[in-house]
């Protein structure tokens, strides 16, 4: 038996007509015969036989060789919950993951005798799926050339514990090595051994265990070998730390045609003849599901008059109309597998479960096209995760997670009772109480507050949701009053998020220098730990004081918050009241309610943060620091970089907002496409029509997006990279170096998006009813063509990539040629990828040139 390593992990961590149909479709009756006696052989409950609702890549529509191996399918399970399966023949892995209210994933290593990945295929259209009284079950094939398969590191629990499997690369290791248990688990099972008889039989009680030995066998999956009628099978079981859940594979073979033997922890099946091997996977969970929203609950009436014109034109179109409106299709399906009663999932694979941020930033993004239920749905999500100070939950964890976390407390709170049960008793016995807290309800909800942006996210919905004509105050007024579990109002739990807002501006407002800024939390000697949309480890660049919270974000939610307070009085709520009551001992929010004055001199104030993030380079820093990049890349990247540097021969100077700043208020001079979160929110168009703003200063502001890389963002083909470090110092540039999630080497499909859905506003902003341009002068026509260039010019880059659909996407160079890849940690459908369904939206209806 392989040695346990304990190891503690953190994160970074479908073409009109189409074999995917619109739902699950019936057998024909032969084939439900044969299949249904296979099942009732199986003891499996019987089921139908679905095709996938997505399936990536798909032929005709992407380039399957930026896929590097990788394939995946989604389907809908018994419950009509997501249950999406890949395969990453680049790392031999096969991932089935449950979107639904745990989280689940179950998965394995598939390699050849000498150990290398094996390429894998589907064996059938897609999948069976059924379910009796507690669980759910999805059965499909899978099939290899190989004749000869090594199957191991099945890892049965949390999404969340496969990608930290697979970030510290557990499954490249042989499968001799050591197993891979979570280390809190681990741990907790010693800590419940230290405890005396007594109490030790308490704790193994509420984890429904009968001894250690019941409890440390759920610390790694079980896997058992049967062969009858005609069919070799292994089963691998895993139950939940609380004993309450269990997940199973089992992978089936004929056994006429193959073997299957049991090594320990690992599996081997060879063909007795033949070059090809094709085996069955069963998958079944018993966790709880959620409550799917349907499409009439996602969208509004004008986006599915769109969708019409849009079928209609492909067909009556050719192949590009077709493909053109597959992609649309599958994109407003990838947003019915993401969207459900209790919240918006944030991606598939790798985030199915509720971000805040995400969810928020979405429905901002998608409120063209999306109805006032799923505003509604969204803003009610986040209010129920509220915590009572007011922060947003950023993420949740979720059955085997929240376990995870509990048991990293409960280890801490036994070293606790180690260290007082012999010199205080009393203390010792309160200590034991909080420990049996802890396990008495492991799976419960646990929410991460650590994120800032989402604070002040929050306000700018809710003034969006307030200010829509097309919602009758009676609505609002009844979805404000809705009461949570706890009899609180959704406009209660809220007030107590605009005191955030007004309790984190107030230093600045009062004292505009850099150290009263919102800032993010100490970390470690690493740096600041990242709070905002760039959460990466150095997606900042190690800075403090991040522009998109502080020149965004902390504004907007101020000005909402001025107009959320009029709204409210307006829809008959005695706000002051609200407010008193929600902070008896006072608070800014209620200075600002009594004197509307002093809120709108910390919005002037804030506005007035930019100036602190400006940066400007001439000509000749430009070049300087470029070169000074350049020379630290490998030669292949240095010579084509090189390359595209002299061939655009552009001396203009360059200015952008910085990434952020450090703990001593200097810029960290990264150029990035954060301007685009300014451009969405900021009414610039209407501004210099008021003549309140500079059409070139707002051109110039935009600039950066359309440079060409190595001095600006964009590089052809691929779109605009999220960040030029050129001009940080080389400790920044190494930091991107060594950790590129959000680095020059990377497209996110957010910022292309809002880049896209800002420009479109802003366009559609400049003229009439008529489609006329509301000023005819010169400056604000060059304005205009500015705005519709850099558009167009984004556009055709990243229809380019034939990678926009994905969450972010990356390129190699090689022989002198840029190829643009899928990032290998990409989500297939991600939330704020698909608010591309806004984009196409928007720009259909903008007036011609």
């Amino acid at each position: 038996m392989r040695r346990a390593s304990h190891v503690h992990f953190h994160r970074r961590s479908a073409i009109l007509s189409h074999t995917i149909s619109d739902g699950t479709r019936v057998l024909r009756h032969a084939t439900v015969l044969v299949v249904l006696g296979l099942l009732q052989a199986c003891q499996v409950p019987p089921g139908v036989e679905q095709s996938p609702q997505l399936a990536f890549p798909e032929a005709g529509v992407d380039d399957p060789a930026a896929y590097e191996g990788y394939t995946t399918r989604f389907f809908r399970d018994a419950d009509r919950n997501v249950l999406q399966v890949y395969l990453d023949t680049r790392r031999g892995r096969v991932v089935h993951l449950w979107a639904d209210a745990a989280n689940a994933s179950a998965s394995f290593t598939i390699r050849d005798p000498s150990g290398a990945p094996v390429v894998l295929d589907w064996g059938g259209p897609g999948a069976i799926v059924s379910r009796d009284e507690q669980t759910r079950v999805m059965r499909h094939r899978l099939t290899s050339a190989s004749n000869a398969l090594a199957i191991g590191w099945f890892v049965l629990g949390t999404m969340r514990q496969e990608r930290d499997f697979q970030y510290w690369e557990w499954d490249q290791r042989a499968y001799d090595d050591e197993q891979f248990v979570l280390a809190e688990f681990a741990e907790l099972v010693e800590s419940i051994e230290r405890l005396p008889a007594d109490e030790q039989e308490r704790h193994l009680s509420l984890l429904s265990a009968g001894d250690l030995d019941g409890l440390r066998s759920r610390l790694t999956p079980t896997l058992s070998i049967t062969e009858g009628d005609g069919v070799w099978s292994v089963l691998v079981e895993h139950m939940s730390m609380d004993g309450r859940n269990r997940i199973t594979l089992e992978l089936r073979g004929d056994a006429e045609v193959s073997t299957a033997t049991l090594d320990g922890d690992s599996i081997s099946v060879a063909a007795r003849s033949g070059a090809s091997l094709e085996f069955e996977v069963i998958a079944t969970s018993d966790f709880p599901t959620l409550t799917p929203l349907e499409r009439g609950r996602i969208f509004n009436d004008a986006f599915e008059e769109f969708l019409v014109r849009e079928r209609n034109a492909a067909e009556a179109g050719g192949d590009a109309e077709a493909r053109a409106f597959r992609r649309l299709e599958r994109e407003v399906r990838g947003l019915e597998l993401l969207s459900f009663e209790e919240k918006l999932m944030a991606s598939m694979p790798n985030y199915a479960t509720y971000f805040g941020r995400d969810m928020m930033m979405a429905a901002l993004m998608l409120e063209p096209v999306s109805s006032v239920d799923l505003q509604e749905r969204v803003i009610a999500s986040v209010i129920r995760k509220i915590a009572p100070t007011g922060d947003v939950s950023h993420e949740e964890a979720l059955a085997g997670q929240a376990i995870r976390e509990r048991a990293a407390e409960y280890n801490g709170v036994i070293r606790e009772w180690e260290e007082v049960r012999d010199r205080d008793p009393s203390a010792a016995d309160d200590v034991l109480e909080r420990a049996r807290t802890l396990l008495a309800n492991p799976q419960g909800v646990l929410e991460n507050y650590r994120m800032i942006d989402d604070d002040f996210q929050l306000a700018v919905l809710v003034d969006r949701y307030l200010a829509r004509p097309d919602v009758p105050g009676d609505r609002k007024r009844r979805f404000l009053n809705e009461r949570l579990a706890n009899d609180v109002s959704h406009l209660e739990v809220f007030v107590t998020n605009l005191m955030l807002v007004a309790r984190l501006s107030r230093a600045y407002a009062e004292e505009p220098i850099t150290a009263n800024m919102v800032a993010f939390q100490y970390r470690d000697e690493g740096g600041w730990l990242p709070g905002s949309w760039r959460d990466s480890r150095v997606g900042y660049g190690a800075g403090r004081y991040a522009m998109d919270v502080n020149v965004v974000w902390v504004p907007k939610a101020l000005e909402a918050a001025e107009r959320i307070l009029q709204a409210l009085a307006e829809l008959g709520f005695n706000v002051e009241d609200l407010v008193s009551r929600a902070s008896p001992n006072g608070s800014m929010l209620e200075t600002y309610v009594r004197d509307p004055s002093r809120l709108r001199e910390a919005i002037e104030t804030w506005r007035g943060a930019r100036r602190r993030f400006e940066v400007r380079f001439d000509p000749a820093d430009i070049r300087r620091r470029v070169d000074a990049m350049l020379a630290s890349m490998q030669s292949g990247e240095r010579a084509y970089w090189s390359e595209r540097l002299r061939e655009s021969g552009d001396p203009r100077p360059l200015a952008f907002l910085a990434l952020s700043l450090d703990s001593l208020g200097r810029p960290i001079a990264g150029a990035n496409t954060d301007v685009a979160t300014d451009l969405f929110f900021e009414p610039y168009t209407e501004r210099i029509l008021r003549g309140e703003a500079d059409p070139a200063t707002v051109l110039e502001m935009l600039d950066v997006l359309v440079r060409p890389y190595p001095v600006g963002l964009f590089v052809p083909g691929l779109g605009p990279v999220v960040v030029n470090d050129a001009y940080a110092s080389a400790s920044v540039q190494q930091q991107f170096r060594d950790d590129a999630y959000h680095s020059p080497r990377v497209v996110w499909g957010r910022e292309v998006n809002l880049v896209f859905l800002s420009l479109a506003h802003q366009i559609e902003a400049a003229y009439d009813e008529n489609g006329e341009l509301r000023d005819d002068s010169e400056s604000f026509r060059e304005y205009v063509a500015g705005l519709r260039e850099i558009l167009e010019t984004t556009r055709e880059a990243v229809d380019a990539s034939n990678l926009r659909h994905n969450e972010l996407w990356s390129y190699r160079i090689e022989n002198g040629t840029l190829r643009p890849m899928r990032y290998g940690v990409s989500s297939d459908i991600q939330l704020w990828n698909l608010t591309d369904l806004a984009v196409r939206f928007l720009l259909e209806r903008l007036p011609r040139e």
